[in-house]
Order: C-alpha cells, then structure tokens, then sequence
C-alpha cells in the first residue's frame, strides 16, 4: 500500500521516465525529466499573497534513485505502468518570497511507481490549507487526496476519505486520472477528471465540492471512440475545458480534432464558445462543441494550455503534427493558438518546435501582454520532448508573436514542461524540469522569473533553507 511519508527531503531531484520504446535513434515515444509533466495535470503551483509564497508540488525520486532503473523495472505498456514499485515520490514545497529561499521539500507520498503520469497536482483553500491531488494512470493504482495539518505549512499532511455520488450514494473517491483542480473562493473545488473504462478508454468527467471532502455526481463530459486529453481552467464566471478525441480503432496515439465546452454555472448547464446548449455526454465526433476539424486535414493535436482573455473568451494553444512517432519525418510541430472573437474561431501560428511533447504555458497579463514559456529551442536530444527554454511574447492579443528572449542554452539534458503558477509572481513565472531524453539520467527542478531569469534548485541541501543557484 502506498504510504503518507511527511519526511523532509536533503534536495531536488525530480523522477525520469519514459514511455513507449521506439526501436530507433531517438528510443522512445517520449521520454525525460518529467516531474511536472503531463500537460493534463493542473496545477503544479499556487501563489498565495497572504504569505507571499508559491506553493508548488512535483513527481521526485529518492536520493539514490537516478540511476537505478533498469529495463525490467521500467517496462511499459500503452495502457498503464506495471513498473516496480518505490521510485515515483510526490514531493511539496514553496518558494518564500520575502526572503529569497526554499525550504528541504516534504516528500508527501511513496506512490508505488515509477510511472509519471502519477504525478501530483496542487490546490491551496480559502483559509489557507494546502492540498495534494495524488493521480493514477488508470484502474491499476489507487489515487490519494491529502491535507496539510495547518494553513499554509508544508510540514504535516493528512490523507482524506473523500467520497462522490454515484446514483445518489456515496462512493470512495479512490481511484481518478488526469486531475484539474481549480478552487474558488466562497465556492469550493471545481475539478475536471478523467475516468478509465478499461485500460485504454478515457472518459472526461467534472465535479465540485464544497469542502474536498465530499464530491458531487461526476458529469460525463465526453466519451467519444476510445477517449479523450483535456485541459481546462476555471474564472469566477465560469469554468471551461478544452480537448481532442482519441478515433476508434487507432486510438490516443492518433488523437485529433479539438473541441470545447464550457459552464457558466458551475456544471448545471454546458455550452459551447457561442453559448449553444451541448447535449452531454458528447458521444460522435461530429457534434457542436467541435472547434476544428484537424482529422480533416490528417493532423494529431497535441494538448498545451488554456486560457480566458479579459472579455471572458477561451484562447487554446495545441501543437499540430502529422503523426506520433519522433524524429523530422512527422515535422513541423506547429505551435496553434485558436481564439474565440465573440463569433468565430481563428488560428494563428506561435512558432513550431521539434517534438510532439514540447510543452509550454500561456500567460495573458494586465498590460495586454501575452506571453509562452516554453521548450521551443533544439536542445541536446533533438526531436525528443523539450530542449532549450524560450520566452514568446504578443502586444497585439496574440495575432503575431515575436521570441523576446531564450532562457537555456547548451544544456545537458532537454528542459521539459513548463508550468505556470495559479496567480503567478513575477519571481517565479514558470516551474519545470529536465533530463536525458534518450537515456535515464538525473533530472533538476527549474523555475523562472518574469524577465526570464532561470534559476535550479538545490540538488542536496545542508540546511533547512536554501537560495536557488542562478543558471
């Protein structure tokens, strides 16, 4: 059984996994440091002003774990992890913004894997209490909800026996993939989970609670072919999602078409971008949610990020490809960022990068600036998942997009996944990792400022405290 740890950690070191040997040059489908992977995890981080402090969580690994995976312990199958158990740690800290530091990270969690896709997300209540959303990759795993003891202390969690309805009686909410979890004062959890039905099926599902304790019916969302990818983000007006489907028979590695749905009452009604009601469960592919039809154009959509401008409408940013596997044959990623004007979607390119699984953050700001963080730069692994950390940026509501600044270069190993915070400081704007994408390796935890200073954490750490070391 998994077990609640809270122990003190003597550094940063985030978890290496892979998924899906290839067979050729660049040896897996994708692969990495991946502590805050998978773009289907939200949040990573919350800032909170009332301590001026961003809280933040990530998928670890034990301080002589690095290298210690071989072959037979990481042999995984498209459907779900059967990898031994011990390497996966879920791991919570802060940035202290007043004083420039971190703390030794609290290792929260032995998840009893190595599978990434179980990786933490983070949530942080009205009166302060920190919550850690432990996800599974599938029905073969249990999924786990923690608190911490006190407000904003990282020292001390206790598990929670959460419940959901289900035909009107409670049932243990043991088991969820894919968590969003957005919480919004005076009302609550507003969550957006994905469901399995069988080791390859994915079902989109969201739900609310009050409390975190006790959940709501879960709202089927979609179930179209094999499934869908999603990713959502919640405001005070409403809460929207968006995602691709998985055809029938090929299944995710052939996930295409986007759509979208959002609630402007918090799960009573759906509707879609132009405020038509959405029959729901959405069950074909052709159905008036759909936002474009890149099956048409023989195009895999690739999940990034999702948010609502100052007008309240949804812009979406995918990467498009031709097919999954890695290497130039599938090129060009294409960066897409798709708006709703009030009438329309349009499409317009970002920039186009070498890997399906590049992944970055949107961030629209108050001085009308947008902005994207993100591996779009060839890094050491080309054509692998990241590379070298850039900063894109808009002045005209995302129509042209200029690069205003590279944040890595000749590294090591690819940085992957970049993460912005709910409610991002200035000081640290973005959260991610990196590694060798062609082999195990050791994997850092990075975060950035505004300005595009990049900072590592502590690997090991003498003290109770230490300052990021500038890269």
């Amino acid at each position: 059984m998994s077990l609640t740890l809270n122990q003190k950690d003597t550094g940063y070191r985030g978890i290496w996994y892979y998924n899906q040997p290839s067979g050729d040059e660049y040896v897996y489908k994708y692969s990495g440091g991946l502590g805050t992977y998978c773009a289907k995890h939200r949040p990573f981080a919350v800032y909170r002003p009332e301590v001026d402090k961003t809280f933040f969580c990530y998928g670890g690994t034990p301080v002589d774990g690095h290298l210690q995976h071989t072959e037979e312990d990481l042999t995984v199958d498209r459907a779900f992890s059967r990898q031994r158990p011990g390497f996966l740690l879920h791991m919570v800290s802060y940035f202290d913004h007043k004083t420039g530091q971190v703390p030794r990270p609290t290792i929260l969690l032995d998840k009893e894997t190595a599978d990434a896709h179980d990786n933490p997300i983070i949530s942080v209540d009205d009166d302060g209490y920190i919550w850690i959303f432990s996800t599974s990759h599938g029905l073969s795993r249990p999924s786990y909800i923690h608190r911490s003891v006190e407000p904003y202390n990282i020292d001390t969690f206790e598990r929670i026996d959460a419940t959901y309805l289900l035909n009107g009686e409670e049932r243990p909410m043991d088991n969820f993939s894919y968590m969003q979890a957005w919480h919004l004062p005076g009302r609550g959890f507003i969550n957006f989970v994905t469901r399995y039905k069988d080791p390859s099926d994915r079902t989109l599902f969201f739900m609310t609670s009050p409390d975190g304790t006790k959940w709501s019916e879960w709202t089927r969302l979609a179930a179209i072919d094999k499934g869908h990818y999603q990713i959502s983000i919640c405001s005070d007006q409403k809460a929207v999602t968006a995602f691709n489907y998985h055809p029938e028979p090929q299944g995710l590695n052939w996930r295409t078409n986007l759509y979208y749905l959002e609630t402007p009452d918090f799960g009573k009604t759906w509707q879609n971008a132009a405020g038509e009601p959405v029959t729901l469960p959405l069950t074909t592919p052709d159905n008036n949610a759909l936002v474009h039809d890149y099956a048409a154009e023989g195009l895999k959509v690739y999940l990034k990020d999702i948010r609502l401008d100052p007008q309240g409408n949804p812009v979406i940013l995918v990467i498009t490809s031709e097919g999954y596997e890695s290497g130039p044959d599938n090129g060009p990623r294409t960066w897409m960022l798709l708006q709703w004007t009030g009438s329309e979607w349009n499409q317009r390119t970002v920039t186009t990068s070498d890997s399906n699984y590049d992944m970055g953050s949107l961030y629209m700001e108050q001085d009308g600036t947008w902005r994207i963080i993100a591996p779009t730069e060839t890094g050491p692994q080309a054509y692998n998942p990241g590379g070298e950390m850039a900063m894109w940026a808009s002045t005209d509501a995302g129509h042209t997009w200029d690069k205003t600044k590279q944040l890595t270069q000749n590294s090591e190993r690819n940085h992957t996944y970049a993460r912005s915070p709910v409610n991002a400081h200035p000081d640290f704007y973005a959260l991610w990792a990196d590694g060798n994408a062609r082999q195990a390796s050791k994997s850092c935890i990075h975060f950035c400022d505004k300005a595009g200073n990049v900072y590592q954490l502590p690997e090991e750490m003498d003290g109770e405290f230490a300052k990021p070391i500038p890269v």
